[in-house]
């Protein structure tokens, strides 16, 4: 890790890939009043700069460079947005042009970043529209794949007083209010308080790259902002919330407060916990609901890991609602009273060690790691320590975590009335 000023410079050089990966991170605070132009500003950035003043020409030059990629996506950590722009190349060590690809990769994606088309000071007015256009089709898209719908409405209504109720793709009505001018004003923001950092990850040479970021990224220096951590509130009773909708199957999702994230030393009792409650094809959710009882299309749970948030998902039929949700909580309370097994365990650990390597077979994936690490702020970078964390997970350590639990918010999407 290399500390330049205005960014945080991570180089990974492996053999083990054939191409070079940069990505580049950029974090802030989720805020209501900066999430949709924080969701608009990256495809403002990627569609033209002064030097490709078109989405076309840039495109042509991406191709000049052996077919390079240029991709942008959106995310939240925690109580953070952040925005992700990713750009795949070629490494020149393994073509006959020697032509410098890595430098000319980061210099495309310094002046995505520092250079866009800018017209009367501003930018581009046919850019922002166009992309608003299409920013309000993508949260719409949410709207439309209820599956993807119930699941931002519990965190909504579970997080209601929470930051973390915003979606990374913003909000649809506040779209409108943006302009060329205060998305100019907000990036100029940006540029000077984002936590940036920079992952080049190939078989390239470290300080050849440290040199081609200081030149390409003339930075201001900054604070650094702290990862605090916002577990949310004490949870005091159970919240229902039911919406109705032209839908022909229900959506029942429960949210629980783990009151555990990344950092914790317990989480990795919490990846074992929800292996085992939820997050595989053995766990208790997908045996017990889904194939003993036939009351669920899917059912399936997931950790919110800098949030501290335990999320159920299933798809049931309307009448089954109550039910479900009974059954739902009955293996909770297995969980907690420890009525699994040694065999239970063993294959929950394996699964999960399998998705981490998996995980760092792809550059992406080993930013992903190294991110979620600096993010967490602990010492927890190599991939050994991971796995042997997870390795010496107990019993006692999931029953400790499924003790932990409490349910916060039981949200079912039903059929309208008739």
């Amino acid at each position: 890790m290399h500390e330049l000023s205005g960014i945080t410079l991570h180089t990974l050089n492996t053999s083990k890939f054939k191409t070079n990966t940069l990505v580049l991170k950029l974090k802030s605070a989720l805020t209501e009043e900066n999430v949709t132009k924080r969701a608009l500003l990256p495809y403002v950035l990627q569609t033209a700069t002064n030097t490709y003043k078109t989405s076309t020409e840039l495109r042509i030059y991406l191709d000049e460079l052996y077919g390079a990629t240029l991709n942008v996506d959106l995310s939240k950590k925690g109580e953070f947005h952040i925005i992700t722009f990713r750009i795949d190349i070629a490494n020149e060590k393994f073509l006959k042009d020697s032509t410098p690809l890595l430098q000319k990769a980061i210099n495309l994606l310094a002046d995505v970043l520092l250079n866009p088309l800018v017209e009367g000071g501003y930018f581009s007015s046919s850019i922002v529209e166009n992309e608003k256009r299409t920013l309000k089709q993508r949260i719409q898209s949410i709207y439309d794949d209820k599956m993807r719908y119930s699941s931002h409405r519990l965190v909504e209504e579970m997080c209601k007083n929470e930051p973390y109720r915003l979606a990374a793709n913003g909000v649809k009505d506040d779209v409108d209010t943006i302009t060329a001018q205060n998305l100019y004003e907000y990036y100029e923001q940006v540029l000077n308080t984002d936590d940036i950092h920079l992952y080049a990850i190939g078989d390239l040479d470290e300080e050849e790259v440290i040199n081609f970021v200081e030149k390409a990224f003339p930075l201001k220096s900054r604070q650094k902002s702290l990862h605090e951590v916002n577990k949310g509130k004490n949870v005091t009773s159970e919240n229902e919330v039911i919406d109705r909708d032209d839908v022909k199957q229900g959506k029942l999702n429960i949210g629980y407060r783990t009151n555990i994230t990344y950092n914790d030393s317990l989480y990795p009792a919490l990846q074992v916990f929800n292996g085992i409650f939820g997050g595989f094809s053995h766990s208790k959710l997908f045996i017990n609901v889904r194939e003993k009882e036939s009351l669920a299309y899917y059912a399936a749970s997931r950790v919110e890991s800098h949030k501290g948030l335990l999320l159920v998902m299933s798809g049931i039929d309307f009448s089954n609602y109550e039910k479900a949700v009974k059954i739902i909580k009955e293996q909770m309370v297995e969980m907690q009273n420890g009525n699994f097994t040694d065999n239970e365990i063993a294959q929950t650990k394996a699964v999960i060690k399998n998705q981490i390597l998996e995980t760092i077979d792809t550059p992406r994936g080993q930013v992903e790691i190294l991110y979620n690490n600096e993010f967490g702020s602990i010492d927890r970078k190599a991939i050994e320590d991971i796995i042997s964390n997870i390795e010496n997970v107990t019993k006692e350590d999931i029953i400790n975590v499924a003790k932990q639990i409490q349910l916060d918010t039981i949200y079912f999407l039903t059929g309208k009335e008739d």
